[in-house]
């Protein structure tokens, strides 16, 4: 008599956020070396040749504030007073604001470049993540070492809020980075997503205390800034750098919380959506 072994197949359960979660940050821990590597690599293609080099990193913030400066001086247009000489005012803003919107931009960017790679190799997409947080680094560090020479060549000089201005940059890179995280899946699928978010920033810039200070007057311009949840970072790296009070620390410090379930979010979505995509565009 023939004796036959019964299987039973059932439906398995779908993993849980937490697991996701957890699957995501073993892989962020474990490619590390390739994340460095990848980043590494990056930073020689994106400069080698160039005759100018590391110094495109700052043509367009610099440039941006040179504009503003000009405008100023020539009276063309009429600033509120802001506390400090107005060009380290310009400057110190779009170099903030331009470590803002890469940390934004670094996620889809670097996730987008690597589509090649992904539908032919098996490896850890968070090292993408990784390796795009650590070519942020770079360019902001070189940045960070130029406002802190504007803020010496302008006379605001050494003081003790300077401890907590790397402290502050960091929170908004992570900021940023939890923003362009959550927005990279789509902006995989439509190319349009990249162009409407940097031109949805250039907007925003303007009404964000960047280039200018908030009006002290009642008004439409008065209510968008003090509306606008970027107002607190960007005032909030510039008072710590100036050497004043900050106006908005507690304001800042709850965007500061909020981001880091927002990152932990966007690292669900991606590790969830990121293999979906890969497979459709490489169909």
């Amino acid at each position: 008599m023939q004796h036959y072994q019964t299987k039973i197949y059932q439906k398995e359960h779908s993993k849980g956020v937490l697991s996701y979660l957890k699957d995501s940050l073993n892989d962020i821990y474990n490619s590390r070396f390739l994340a460095k590597q990848l980043a590494v690599r990056d930073i020689k293609a994106q400069y080698r040749q160039s005759y100018f080099g590391i110094l495109w990193a700052f043509v367009t913030p610099l440039t941006t504030a040179f504009v503003w400066v000009f405008l100023s001086l020539t009276g063309t247009i009429k600033l509120t007073d802001t506390g400090v000489p107005y060009p380290l005012f310009a400057f110190a803003g779009t170099l903030i604001w331009s470590m803002f919107k890469d940390a934004i931009n670094a996620p889809i960017q670097n996730t987008t470049a690597a589509k090649g790679i992904m539908s032919k190799i098996n490896f850890p997409k968070e090292a993408l993540i990784v390796s795009g947080v650590y070519k942020l680094l770079f360019n902001s560090s070189v940045k960070f070492v130029m406002l802190f020479g504007f803020l010496l060549l302008f006379g605001v000089g050494l003081h003790s809020s300077l401890v907590w201005l790397p402290l502050v940059l960091l929170g908004i890179l992570v900021f940023g980075t939890a923003i362009g995280l959550l927005i990279t899946p789509i902006g995989m699928l439509y190319k349009d997503v990249m162009k409407l978010i940097n031109l949805g920033l250039t907007f925003i810039m303007y009404i964000t205390p960047v280039v200018y200070v908030i009006p002290k007057e009642d008004g439409l311009m008065k209510t968008l800034m003090e509306l606008n949840p970027l107002t607190p970072l960007i005032v909030t790296v510039k008072d710590v750098a100036f050497g004043a009070e900050p106006m908005y620390l507690g304001y800042f410090l709850i965007l500061m919380s909020l981001s880091v379930p927002v990152f932990f979010i966007g690292l669900i979505f991606y590790r969830i959506s990121i293999p979906i995509i890969v497979e459709r565009l490489s169909a």
